[in-house]
């Protein structure tokens, strides 16, 4: 596996691969990886001939200063990972590399992420959606997969994939998860122990109000109630908890199309978010 750092490096390596006739993936992450960044890198793995993943920490897309100086970077210990599988390139980019001197450009796209992330996140989308926009145009890749935790923004990489005609397929991978419930998350490391005790009982009582609504309980009341016995359980606050339209993430009332349920709740100071299908 290659380390790389420059964009100029990772345009040359791509020129060959192209030149061969084959088929590139990339696995955008911001490293500190898991099984659920892992089974991305799987999937990438069936869908080309050629598998980079990028790591970069990016500011844009974080709110909150103090996050951004929380994340971990586990460079070293991200690349023993990555090395059971094959992994083509390893792109770990300067920040240079991503928003040089003078960057004055930002990405927003509208209609998907002004409410639940968007809501409670300000302008954590449009960092999402710069540096995506960034790293599809750096390395060329003909197919991105994504995991289906983050639902909200999948669909907005989606989305401005389509928009500005970059020829870079989106592809959502299912949400990996530990054997109690609790989906995969780079910020669970920061649970107590006691926490930790406590967060399954997110999706669980997700699991509980989707069957309600599937056997025809009104929506509203039984989310109410989740969020009562989500917070019961021991959550300091659940944010949202919504059912969405799968496609558009507009407010539904019934199952008459695909349906979503999505949540963010906080336990101590760490904010866990989740969805579901219905």
């Amino acid at each position: 596996m290659k380390i790389i750092r420059s964009k100029d490096a990772l345009r040359t390596l791509r020129r060959s691969w192209i030149f061969n006739g084959e088929r590139v993936a990339v696995v955008p992450t911001m490293g500190a990886l898991h099984a659920g960044h892992l089974s991305l890198v799987e999937e990438a793995k069936k869908q080309a001939d050629r598998v980079i993943v990028t790591i970069f920490v990016n500011p844009k897309q974080f709110n909150n200063p103090g996050d951004l100086d929380n994340y971990p970077r586990t460079e070293e210990d991200d690349a023993e990972k990555l090395a059971p599988y094959g992994v083509d390139a390893l792109y770990a980019p300067t920040p240079d590399q991503i928003y040089p001197e003078g960057f004055a450009t930002n990405v927003r796209v509208s209609g998907l992420t002004e409410d639940l992330e968007g809501a409670h996140r300000p302008g954590h989308f449009d960092g999402v959606a710069t540096v995506v926009s960034k790293l599809f145009l750096q390395s060329r890749a003909d197919v991105a997969c994504f995991g289906e935790k983050d639902y909200q923004q999948m669909l907005l990489v989606r989305r401005l994939s389509k928009d500005l005609d970059i020829e870079t397929e989106v592809i959502g991978c299912p949400t990996v998860r530990e054997e109690d419930g609790l989906a995969m998350s780079s910020r669970n490391v920061r649970l107590t122990p006691e926490e930790r005790a406590i967060a399954p009982a997110l999706k669980a009582e997700m699991d509980r109000a989707a069957d309600a609504i599937r056997r025809g309980a009104e929506p509203r009341v039984v989310l109410d109630s989740a969020k009562a016995q989500i917070e019961r359980a021991g959550y300091d606050a659940v944010e949202y908890l919504e059912m969405r339209d799968a496609e558009t993430l507009a407010p539904v009332k019934d199952l008459t199309r695909p349906a979503r349920l999505l949540a963010a709740a906080m336990l101590g100071d760490v904010r866990l978010i989740d969805n579901i299908a219905i």
